[in-house]
């Protein structure tokens, strides 16, 4: 009775971070080519148990959500909650290219050709107020860049980079600004805000309790 007690009463850990950019989205690795590789523990020292729901790859930054609820992780992944990225792409973005990128791009993912699925997107008119990232984006001389947000309830692996570059305008730096009502506001690289529950929205919060 008292170990069916226990179980129940578990109280789950999370964390909301800024994941910079160079570091990968787990805690460690068995593969010897990443053993040179930057990890998350590295930033904070967290809870046994954690994990990251879901990731960002090496070159990518910004919110992660880490937990030791597997539930909670499986929720957030799911396509019920939106995740919003700011990419800097090489080029003018134009108008024609938000369209595609709206209606669903073709791209390859694991050996296939994958069409994403409609989404938000749309061109920033001003430079988001993001922290100065230390590995410096590509000299404004050899050619224009512009910002574009994308908004996804899918996450297949690199995506954003894949669709932009899809209609024609690679990303030079990506950063997830949002996960559900959960916002980057004024966070720094490599911060780490330990909280009681993630607020990703009113419903989201009710449904996985």
């Amino acid at each position: 009775m008292t170990e069916n007690h226990s179980e129940h009463t578990i109280k789950h850990k999370h964390f909301i971070i800024y994941k910079p950019f160079g570091y990968l989205s787990q805690f460690y690795s068995n593969s010897t080519q990443q053993k040179r590789k930057k990890f998350l523990g590295a930033l904070h020292d967290f809870p046994e148990g954690i994990m990251a729901i879901g990731r960002l790859d090496e070159k990518s930054e910004g919110l992660l959500l880490l937990t030791t609820d597997g539930k909670m992780s499986d929720f957030v992944n799911s396509q019920k909650v939106e995740k919003e990225y700011y990419a800097q792409v090489d080029g003018d973005i134009s108008a024609e290219a938000i369209t595609a990128l709206q209606q669903g791009v073709e791209i390859g993912f694991e050996g296939k050709k994958y069409q994403t699925k409609p989404c938000k997107a749309f061109k920033l008119e001003t430079i988001p107020d993001l922290p100065t990232r230390q590995q410096k984006i590509r000299d404004d001389r050899h050619g224009p860049t512009s910002w574009v947000s994308v908004t996804l309830n899918e996450g297949k692996f690199r995506q954003v980079r894949k669709m932009t570059s899809a209609v024609g305008f690679p990303t030079l730096r990506l950063v997830r600004v949002r996960v559900g009502n959960i916002q980057v506001n004024t966070m720094q690289i490599g911060d780490v805000i330990p909280v009681d529950v993630f607020s990703l929205s009113d419903s989201a919060t009710k449904d996985n309790m």
